[in-house]
């Protein structure tokens, strides 16, 4: 069952504020009804002095008026012309309501006029502050349960949050407690809608750290597998090169030394290679692809004349990569190493370049013993070699080449000639701006 912080957060507050505003409410009530019905008591009294229409009684109105409770809220009558006139009253004061102002300028007084039969007016008045003072004190008892349920409210809906928020905090302090070598999938039980994508990218985040920590365990165990032999190997080289007794024999026994020494030297700059790809790197900018071709043409061109193999580089198109010049380097660079390494003597390998749609083909073409379909994923790892491959190499270059190519964000494949003799190393990426065709 689905349950959404948002709508359970606002459904909950809603009737937090609810039931405050219900209270409030009956306060006001309670306050007002107080009010109206003092006001209500005091005008009875004075309508029942006015009800008897005495002349009489009308002069005690003012004795009658003392009796209320609140005086401003008294109410005066006056006959004109007949009767006495305040100092305040105009004489030839006109029917209808009016608002005068009091000759002390303590306020105003509001009256009501009302011509009779018999020609006289009749002059209703009362102050305007017993108007104002309901005004107010309405306002002041419905501001009043407002204030005092306010703070109420805040904390009701701190508690409220911090309740709902609760799970978060859990899977917050979970994860601190986390070992960085031990990862563990955080829970996606009863959690939120609105965090449980969260909480998911968070988890498949853990998967790849996990992944990535097994990866370099293994890496690291591989690498002192792969080192120990060879460092154990000069270490037995070096004695017998110290027990040589003649000149000769001390050449003889130098040369394995040597080679040793130089297998251990390009697998230590493999290692190096494939941690600095791993780490990554932002130096990234547009590569001649054609310019760095060539230099690695020239490069390994006495090498292959050495092997007696035809190097060579077929262009279809010139085309520029955004890339990190020494991570494609690496990636070509491999890519040719393992072509020259395995290609006999008397073998071709070409450097191809050119596009295909918006993606730049680059491809080391040899017509050597290939790798079989089964194999050609697994030579990708560190440190695997096919079973009966012939040569010293550690089996990193691929494993380089590939890190390199997820870091360019290309792809790197193997594939045979088809029907001729031979592999396809292939890499693939996103050709940039300013790549076009030669032809």
């Amino acid at each position: 069952m689905k349950h959404s912080l948002q709508r359970h957060l606002s459904r909950t507050l809603a009737l937090a504020i609810l039931a405050g505003g219900v209270v409030a409410s009956l306060a006001s009530f309670w306050f007002a009804y107080s009010e109206a019905q003092e006001f209500q008591d005091d005008a009875l009294r004075q309508v029942a002095a006015l009800s008897v229409g005495a002349q009489a009684e009308r002069q005690r109105l003012d004795t009658a008026g003392q009796a209320v409770e609140d005086p401003e809220s008294r109410i005066q009558v006056v006959m004109l012309p007949a009767g006495p006139r305040p100092a305040w009253l105009p004489a030839d004061v006109e029917p209808g309501f009016h608002t005068l102002a009091m000759q002390d300028g303590q306020g105003h007084i509001r009256i009501f006029v009302r011509a009779t039969r018999s020609g006289e007016r009749l002059v209703v008045a009362q102050s305007t502050d017993s108007r104002d003072e309901i005004a107010v004190n309405s306002a002041l008892r419905t501001l009043i349960p407002l204030l005092v349920l306010l703070p109420l409210l805040v904390a009701l809906m701190a508690q409220i949050v911090r309740r709902e928020l609760t799970p978060l905090r859990h899977l917050s302090e979970g994860l601190d407690r986390q070992e960085a070598g031990r990862t563990r999938l955080l829970p996606e039980q009863d959690l939120p809608d609105e965090v449980a994508p969260f909480v998911q990218a968070i988890n498949r985040l853990l998967g790849r750290v996990d992944r990535l920590v097994s990866e370099q365990r293994r890496f690291i165990a591989d690498a002192a597998h792969e080192l120990r032999t060879p460092l154990a190997a000069l270490s037995l080289q070096a004695q017998n090169l110290g027990q040589a007794q003649t000149p000769e024999v001390l050449r003889q026994r130098l040369v394995p030394l040597q080679a040793g020494i130089e297998r251990a030297r390009r697998m230590t700059v493999q290692l190096l290679d494939l941690a600095r790809i791993q780490s990554g790197s932002d130096a990234c900018t547009l590569v001649d692809v054609s310019a760095l071709a060539r230099e690695l043409i020239a490069e390994y061109l006495p090498l292959a004349e050495g092997r007696g193999i035809d190097l060579g580089m077929a262009e279809t198109a010139s085309f520029a990569l955004p890339a990190d010049p020494e991570a494609l380097r690496l990636v070509l660079r491999n890519g040719l190493e393992n072509a020259l390494k395995y290609t006999p003597q008397g073998g071709e390998v070409t450097l191809r370049l050119g596009l295909e749609g918006e993606a730049a083909v680059i491809e080391v073409i040899d017509n050597g013993p290939g790798i079989p379909a089964a194999e050609r994923e697994r030579v990708f790892d560190a440190f695997y070699r096919l079973p009966d491959s012939a040569g010293d190499g550690s089996g990193l270059g691929l494993a380089i080449a590939r890190e390199a190519a997820i870091r360019l964000g290309g792809d790197v494949s193997l594939s045979d000639r088809g029907e001729q003799q031979g592999l396809v190393f292939c890499y693939q990426q996103r050709a940039g701006p300013g790549s076009k065709s030669s032809f």
